[in-house]
C-alpha cells in the first residue's frame, strides 16, 4: 500500500448538513466510538476542540495499549478540525465541504517521513511493524468515517 509514513486520505459523502458532521466531530467520544484504535480521547485542558488545546488519546490494538498526547492545531467550524499528535509526528485533518444536500467529509494523515523515531520503535516492538500499522491505520480512517456517516444520517 505505500510507505509507513505515507500520507493517507479517505473521504465519504454524508446525507446530512455540515452542522450535523460537525457536531459529532467536535465531541471526542465520536472519535472514540468511530474509530478501531482509539478507545478514549480525553481533554487535558478545559474549552472543548480549540486552538491548543490538549488530548490525550488512549488506543489499542489487540493487547497493546498506548498514550498519545494531540494539540489541537486549527479548528474552522463546519469546514476543518486539525490536531498534532505529537508522540508520532502525524497530524490529523478532517475537513468538511458542502455536496449537494449533505457533506463531503475527508480525514487525512499527515506524516510525509517525519514519525518519530520512538513511534518507528513502538510500532516495530508491539505492533507487528511499522508498515503493517500504517496499513490498518488507513483501513481504520475508512471505518471511521463510515461510521460517522451512518451515525450522522441516522440522527
Amino acid at each position: 500500500m505505500g510507505g509507513a509514513d505515507r500520507d493517507m486520505r479517505v473521504e465519504v459523502v454524508i446525507d446530512a448538513p455540515p452542522e450535523r458532521v460537525w457536531r459529532m466531530l467536535t465531541r471526542p467520544r465520536t472519535h472514540a466510538e468511530a474509530s478501531p484504535e482509539l478507545v478514549a480521547m480525553l481533554p487535558l485542558k478545559p474549552g472543548g476542540f480549540r486552538r491548543g488545546q490538549w488530548y490525550l488519546g488512549v488506543n489499542r490494538r489487540k493487547v497493546v495499549v498506548w498514550p498519545t498526547r494531540n494539540v489541537v492545531t486549527e479548528v474552522e467550524p463546519c469546514r476543518r478540525l486539525a490536531w498534532d499528535t505529537t508522540s508520532s509526528g502525524a497530524s490529523w485533518i478532517f475537513e468538511l465541504e458542502p455536496d449537494g444536500s449533505g457533506t463531503r467529509l475527508v480525514q487525512r494523515r499527515v506524516s510525509a517521513g517525519k514519525l518519530t523515531k520512538l513511534s518507528s520503535a513502538f510500532a516495530t516492538i508491539a505492533l507487528g511493524g511499522v508498515p503493517g500499522h500504517a496499513d490498518e491505520l488507513e483501513a481504520g480512517m475508512r471505518d471511521t468515517l463510515h461510521h460517522i456517516k451512518r451515525a450522522a444520517e441516522s440522527t
